[in-house]
């Protein structure tokens, strides 16, 4: 290789400045080392390679660094040009998608044209003639007759002794699947949200006026159709609420494929629904084209086949014909067209729950875009673009998430033939126990110390009123102190270790602890992400030298993009000792929110934000189901789940405990509701101001200290009103008011919000404290508020500009105006500064 490069010799050495030096193959060797290892050297370093390699000595400094700089804008031409080469693949793929889809929607809009014209004529004979059609009525019913004793005849001969039966309901399944998958057999309505492109997860759509529920997915995915046909097949690795799934024939087929007879259970998404389970017929075949095709259906007595095997604990779902169709794509790589269309007896279970059962919004994104994600997420694993820091191999990361999400949907069904029994209530059916004495499923390779007798396990579910599942899980990751107990979370970690914490009294708000996040993966689409959360422990007094030392959570989040439409919000976390070993075992315990469809209803609804479950699903009349007087009614189903060990004599103290710490949390979730729901043009009333002596006089300290300094009142003539009444103008004001402690040696935090602060910030009271005045504002309003300082502590207040802000959900606020003034106290001492922020809005 002969690279030339531009050199300005000094006068002396009589050289042309016009002229290029060039380099020998060897000189070009030697620096080719020096890049690959340190690609953008500093001036140093470049004076000692020039020494240390003798053929570099007539070669300048300045010359060395101009090579490299060469050298550096190759490699970042060759890598845009490999990088517009595969974007112009996926374009020119995508390209061939949106014209496939095109025509199929001309199709359709070619059959809707037709019908309309048809039912347009038959209306019109019908009005215009009246025919006595009794003859044929009596023929048509007979044939009706026949076919109801007789529905199908060749299906009789179809069973597991006759192969050629089977392979004709796989034919049959192909054919149905592939009119699904590319044709108009089912009337498709592109998802909101999903929009195609080079970058997006494909295109997405759901079914309308459809027997059943139904999805598709189509997307490009960079793995041959055999890789991509062996990866979808392995259920349980990308379907989180598969248990199980089993294999109990196997037929060769023609052209390579087989037919497999397979049995599958499904996971109960929440405590109060039965659990399902599908036996189905699974073809797999290659076609002409090169592609490869996937299909499953059911087998059930109308379609022929063997008899599935007997299912006491499930509810039998039937499974239309469904599955993934993948084609070779030019260039490399496949298109993956995806069909799940599935029946899940919604009406075996209550009338509340019935949307999660209903909705194809919830089937595609649990099953069609999980699929389709998980194929993505392998091939950028493969092709080395998805970077993983802890020194920890991406299939082992998928595998701490799957065991998490596993660990957490035991705890939620409990089987019996995993060992779950129940356990005695107190009287109460708001809380569920359940024992397992089979400690040695929870474990990876080894065994829990501590684990003693087995586990219990406390759960409840809960209806939401107008609560985003998504914001709910970020609150209730990021507020950890909001509702968890770390005297509680101490005797979890004590499993991990050899002597075992004594079990505490769950206490409400015992969490004097910070934690630290983690991260340590997340999926391509940014919906799922693991990480270590450090619980920093602290003592005080010789009984709770337990909590003195760090605790650490392995944490699986997911679904917290408030965008997502069907998406299920989750939060699952277990505990880990500090070796973090891959095979650690995992204790899981957790938070699942699913949202219902919204229904409108009459006026008149209850004004709760929560309610126990359990209580809308005694009677007909369900005040929980109602909506809100804005003929609006946004629900959401959140289940709660959490696992403790306990020795034979502990497990009372143990029982007795968990069913208090989830009660605790199921009030503390409550109270979060009612600050983090939505509240404009809702009549959900608001939380209560604060009436302590301490709030009084703080509110009385801001309203004479605004008065003071800019000769304005805060609320009108408030000089003879009484504290009660400042209280609660402050409280209802219209403006964000907030204050912040004056700090000089740590960062300013937010110490008191009115409730229109609280809704601005995203937060409670009680958690406004771990809020810092940083965090919140951006960088120009930092700038701001430091240049006003001077001015705010000599004239008393001044006012910032308009700018932008950020919750405690990060998300952005606006807003047109910030006042900003000191609190003075009774001996005119500062006490803190009262920001009010006028006209703000989300962005």
């Amino acid at each position: 290789m002969m690279v030339h490069t531009m050199h300005r010799e000094s006068p002396d050495k009589g050289l042309d400045s016009g002229k290029y030096v060039r380099y020998t193959p060897e000189q070009v060797e030697a620096l080719e080392r020096v890049y690959t290892e340190c690609p953008k050297p500093s001036s140093l370093r470049r004076q000692q390679l020039i020494r240390e390699c003798p053929i570099l000595s007539n070669i300048e400094p300045k010359q060395i660094k101009v090579w490299f700089q060469n050298r550096r804008c190759r490699e970042k031409q060759r890598k845009e040009a490999a990088r517009l080469q595969t974007v112009n693949r996926k374009l020119n793929a995508m390209n061939k998608l949106l014209m496939e889809e095109n025509d199929r929607l001309q199709k359709q809009v070619s059959h809707l044209v037709y019908e309309n014209g048809h039912m347009k004529h038959q209306i019109h004979t019908a009005s215009g003639t009246t025919t006595d059609n009794s003859c044929e009525s009596v023929v048509v019913a007979s044939g009706q007759q026949h076919q109801q004793q007789n529905p199908n005849p060749q299906h009789l001969q179809r069973d597991a002794n006759n192969p050629a039966g089977l392979h004709s309901i796989a034919e049959e399944a192909l054919a149905e699947f592939l009119s699904k998958a590319t044709g108009t057999a089912v009337d498709w309505v592109q998802m909101i949200g999903m929009k195609p492109g080079p970058d997006s997860i494909g295109i997405v759509a759901i079914s309308r006026n459809c027997s059943g529920i139904a999805a598709r997915a189509c997307g490009l995915v960079s793995l041959e159709p055999m890789k991509v046909a062996e990866i979808v097949k392995d259920r349980p690795s990308w379907l989180r609420d598969c248990r199980s799934v089993d294999t109990l024939s196997v037929i060769p087929a023609g052209n390579g494929g087989t037919i497999e007879l397979i049995y599958t259970q499904m996971y109960a998404p929440t405590t109060l629904a039965a659990a399902r389970d599908f036996w189905t017929l699974r073809y797999t075949t290659c076609l002409e084209d090169g592609s490869y095709v996937v299909c499953e259906r059911s087998l059930s007595a109308a379609t022929g086949g063997p008899t599935g095997p007997p299912s006491s604990n499930f509810v039998r779902a039937e499974m239309r014909p469904s599955g993934f169709l993948i084609r070779p794509c030019d260039g490399g790589g496949s298109i993956l067209h995806i069909v799940d269309h599935v029946d899940l007896d919604a009406l075996s279970v209550p009338e509340v729950m019935r949307p999660l059962y209903e909705s194809s919004k919830i089937l595609a994104q649990k099953m069609t875009v999980a699929a389709l994600r998980h194929v993505r997420q392998i091939a950028q694993e493969t092709s080395g673009e998805v970077q993983y820091g802890g020194g920890r191999q991406p299939a082992v990361l998928r595998t701490f998430s799957q065991r998490l999400s596993r660990g957490f949907n035991d705890a939620v069904n409990g089987f019996v033939d995993d060992g779950w029994s129940p356990m005695g209530s107190d009287g109460a059916e708001d809380i569920t126990l359940m024992i397992n004495l089979s400690p040695g499923k929870f474990g990876g390779n080894s065994f829990l110390p501590s684990f003693g007798s087995g586990v219990l396990c406390a759960k409840a579910s809960m209806l939401l009123q107008n609560v985003p599942p998504a914001v709910l899980v970020r609150f209730l990751r990021e507020h950890r102190s909001e509702w968890a107990d770390y005297g509680v979370d101490a005797y979890a970690a004590a499993s991990l270790r050899a002597s075992p914490f004594a079990v505490p009294c769950a206490r409400a708000g015992g969490f004097p602890s910070n934690q630290v996040i983690l991260p340590l993966a997340q999926t391509v689409e940014h919906e799922e992400f693991l990480e270590v959360v450090r619980l920093e422990g602290h003592a005080y007094s010789p009984e709770d030298m337990g909590l003195a030392r760090d605790m650490y959570l392995l944490q699986l989040c997911s679904g917290v993009d408030e965008d997502v439409v069907g998406g299920c919000a989750q939060l699952v976390f277990a505990p880990i000792d500090e070796s973090f070993a891959d095979d650690a075992p995992l204790l899981p315990s957790g938070f699942r929110v699913i949202p219902l469809e919204p229904k409108s209803t009459p006026n008149g609804a209850s004004v709760n934000r929560t309610l126990d479950l359990a209580s809308a699903l005694e009677g007909s009349t369900r005040q929980g189901g109602e909506a809100d007087p804005n003929g609006c009614n946004f629900r959401s189903v959140l289940t709660i789940a959490f696992q403790f060990t306990f020795d034979n004599h502990t497990r009372d103290n143990v029982a007795s405990m968990a069913r208090q710490y989830v009660r605790n949390i199921v009030g503390s979730i409550q109270r979060v509701a009612l600050a983090i729901a939505p509240r404009p043009g809702s009549s959900i009333c608001p939380i209560s101001a604060p009436t302590s002596p301490e709030a009084l006089t703080l509110v009385r300290w801001i309203s004479r200290s605004y008065r003071v300094h800019t000769g304005v009142d805060l609320f009108g003539s408030d000089s003879q009103t009484s504290g009660d009444t400042l209280l609660h103008q402050l409280w209802s004001h219209t403006d964000a008011i907030l204050c912040c402690s004056m700090k000089t040696n740590a960062s300013p935090v937010f110490t008191f919000a009115n409730q229109t602060g609280l809704d601005m910030l995203e937060t409670t009271l009680l958690a406004l404290q771990d809020i810092t005045l940083d965090n919140t504002l951006d960088e120009p309003g930092r700038k701001a508020l430091c240049s006003e300082f001077p001015k705010i502590m000599q004239q008393g207040y001044a006012h910032l500009p308009a700018g932008v802000c950020a919750s405690s959900m990060w998300r952005l606020v606006s807003y047109e105006q910030a006042t900003v003034w000191k609190v003075l106290e009774d001996d005119e001492s500062n006490h803190c500064l009262a920001f009010m922020f006028v006209n703000w809005s989300f962005v």
